[in-house]
């Protein structure tokens, strides 16, 4: 295991992922070569790379929600990814950080949690652990998210336009889409774009934002071009996905969620926001994504 500019490396023969503990955010996953799978982070569209989505998924309305009669404030996506996250174990192939309440945190969010974030490379997956612990003594409504941004195309030479995701289920459903009140959604649902299990996604989808599925039968996909490597994306503890791109960047990302952002309108206690959870006192729960690279 190293670290450079305060990101840490881990390594397995197939994959190496680098991580920055600013957020725990995977920085870059590259394969045996040094192709480079997620975004190029080009700073004309989006300079994020994989954000975690945490104690709230998605934007609050005015960035404020109400628990128990009180207003707090609240970024979009919570504040997790502008956090510092402390080493907790590491090696060669995997790296364990930790992120804890402070004085900080809980002027905005008024509990004693604590996030880990696991990141393990076996072979050519690497596996990724968000474990959410309430350590306080009141349930504590919390949501999570991933939100990584892949390469767009992928660099293996398929076209971009040949790129498409792959559900492991049919996915019938109508979709959400953000709705007229900035990043918070949309009450009346779309049609699906999906074409049984199959979604060719185009930079003209994304004009609106985000692509929503709240009914969502997969917990698993793959992303690429056809007769070309491509990434397989499980998420088997998330119900609901996000994609989303700035229209002609090159990535797509890829969010399996646990939570939302609010619909538009909605004024209730963080209790009725769509997703919430509730962790008892002493409870913990684990989110898991992996990715693996097929096909190589």
């Amino acid at each position: 295991m190293s670290q450079s500019d305060a990101r840490f490396t881990i390594a397995s023969p197939a994959l190496s992922a680098r991580i920055d503990p600013l957020g725990a955010e995977l920085w870059s996953l590259t394969d045996a070569q040094g192709r480079e799978l997620m975004t190029d982070a080009d700073p004309r569209w989006w300079t994020g790379h994989a954000p975690l989505l945490f104690p709230f998924v998605g934007r609050s309305r005015g960035d404020i929600y109400r628990l128990d009669g009180q207003d707090y404030p609240m970024p979009q996506h919570g504040f997790a990814r502008r956090k510092p996250f402390a080493v907790v174990a590491q090696s060669d192939d995997s790296l364990l950080l930790r992120l804890e309440a402070d004085e900080e945190t809980r002027a905005a969010y008024p509990f004693d949690f604590r996030l880990d974030m696991g990141f393990v490379l076996e072979g050519a997956t690497l596996r990724m652990t968000a474990t959410v612990a309430n350590r306080g003594e009141a349930a504590m409504p919390f949501s999570f998210g991933y939100h990584p941004a892949f390469a767009w195309p992928l660099p293996y030479g398929g076209a971009a336009e040949d790129h498409r995701i792959l559900f492991d289920q049919p996915e019938p459903a109508a979709i959400r889409k953000v709705g007229d009140e900035p990043g918070l959604i949309a009450r009346e649902s779309i049609p699906s774009p999906v074409e049984g299990d199959t979604l060719v996604p185009t930079h003209e989808m994304f004009e609106g934002d985000a692509l929503i599925w709240d009914d969502l039968n997969s917990r698993s996909l793959t992303w690429g071009a056809p007769g070309h490597p491509h990434l397989k994306i499980d998420f088997p503890d998330t119900p609901w996905l996000g994609l989303w791109q700035k229209p002609g960047a090159h990535y797509l990302c890829v969010e399996p969620w646990a939570g939302m952002a609010d619909l538009v309108g909605f004024n209730g206690d963080v209790w009725a926001k769509q997703g919430i959870m509730a962790l008892l006192p002493g409870d913990s729960r684990s989110f898991r994504m992996d990715v693996s690279l097929m096909g190589v």
